[in-house]
């Protein structure tokens, strides 16, 4: 699993789900969220195999972004992403059986959605960090229309 956080909005951007994923399916993921968000200054990780494959580092450098990697047996570098991870696994991993890969990532999608735009946040104020994926379109007209006076 591989598991994408916004450690700015503490939104949980992605989490992409599979046997084994390499640096291609990383640069994928990335990708997607770079065309959606725009390419962030840093992208911290671990320094796992996929994470430092030359191919990965090289796409990062080529679209402007720099790593921060956090040494190994160091978590508490990668806090965000650490607690992220303890509450999935508190809150689904652990009460859930899979019997499909199909069913992981339907359900785990679902759980990063609810994370996102429901469940509260105690250092965001007891808010989700994205509630604006659900309201705004539903609070800003498309067209604004000239106020008669």
């Amino acid at each position: 699993m591989l598991c994408i956080i916004d450690e700015f909005t503490r939104e949980a951007l992605a989490i992409r789900v599979a046997r084994r994923l390499n640096s291609t399916e990383v640069i994928a993921a990335l990708c997607d969220l770079f065309i959606l968000r725009g390419i962030p200054a840093y992208i911290r990780s671990d320094n796992g195999p996929e994470f430092i494959a030359v191919a990965l580092r090289e796409w990062i450098a080529a679209v402007g972004a720099k790593t921060a990697y956090i040494e190994p047996g160091s978590p508490w570098e990668n806090g965000y992403v650490e607690s992220f991870n303890g509450k999935l696994r508190d809150e689904l991993l652990n009460g859930e059986v899979f019997y499909t890969l199909t069913e992981a990532k339907i359900v785990i999608e679902a759980w990063r959605r609810h994370y996102n735009t429901v469940r509260p946040h105690s250092p965001l104020g007891y808010k989700p960090p994205a509630p604006e994926v659900i309201s705004w379109p539903a609070s800003r007209p498309l067209v604004e229309k000239p106020m008669l006076n």
